[in-house]
């Protein structure tokens, strides 16, 4: 399955989000360009789902921030430049609160715990060095967040934790698969 590209708009709506709420968050913004770049990301798979009707750009806006949570701790990040490791950790850990207590004032604790599930098995992944296994278990996040989760993801993320080499094929196809009901 291939990515959705980020919109800009998700991207901006964080940027603001974090300028607006000050404190040291506002202070590491990257500059407004880096976010322009062509870049995967799970959010708009997310907000494009059933479950997110009528809040899609909340739904957007929420996942952009704790997958650039999951940036900050294992990849590039888009809007949030910091240059120590120690900080960068801590700025991606208060981007995973900020996503996941948007969700939870949602209401959304289905939400909640698939995007709980998605942090802990892409960080397994990527202490495994799979890092195609990480975007892999993002992508059906995303799907799940927005669709519901699945018979499919529940085999693929056991695949997942037993360290299976086969749990990158089960998140893909679990990750293309339309579950039963939202």
């Amino acid at each position: 399955m291939r990515a959705p590209r980020f919109t800009a708009t998700s991207l901006q709506r964080l940027r603001s989000l974090l300028r607006e709420e000050g404190g040291l968050m506002a202070t590491l913004l990257s500059p407004a360009s880096a976010d322009m770049q062509a870049q995967a990301s799970p959010a708009a798979l997310a907000g494009k789902g059933p479950r997110a009707e009528g809040q899609r750009e909340e739904y957007e806006l929420l996942v952009e921030a704790i997958y650039e949570g999951y940036l900050l701790h294992y990849g590039a990040p888009r809007v949030v430049h910091v240059a120590e490791a120690d900080l960068r950790l801590l700025a991606g850990d208060q981007l995973y609160a900020i996503g996941l207590a948007r969700l939870v004032a949602l209401g959304d604790t289905l939400a909640v715990a698939e995007l709980a599930d998605t942090i802990t098995l892409s960080a397994l992944a990527q202490g495994a060095g799979r890092a195609e296994l990480a975007d892999a278990v993002w992508q059906a996040g995303a799907r799940a967040v927005g669709w519901g989760p699945s018979e499919a993801l529940a085999r693929a993320k056991d695949l997942v934790l037993a360290g299976a080499p086969e749990a990158i094929e089960a998140m893909r196809t679990s990750a293309s698969a339309l579950p039963a009901s939202p």
